[in-house]
């Protein structure tokens, strides 16, 4: 099953992965990680349809595609 994964203590909340996801399956979460960021991560990795544009645009590389 495809599924996305974050590093959430990585992640510095800039949102590109958010606005390329075909499916709008990503979001900033309202916790705040160890550097004060609010991360992104995944609201229903069910409808993930593993087409990496998220792991692809983040500047950070905290993104892993699973096929």
């Amino acid at each position: 099953m495809p599924r996305v994964a974050f590093d959430q203590e990585r992640c510095k909340g800039c949102g590109l992965c958010v606005a390329v996801c075909p499916v709008k399956i990503i979001s900033i979460s309202q916790h705040i990680n160890w550097q004060g960021y609010r991360p992104a991560g995944v609201e229903d990795q069910e409808k993930c349809t593993a087409c990496t544009m998220c792991g692809r645009v983040c500047p950070d590389t905290v993104i892993e595609v699973y096929k």
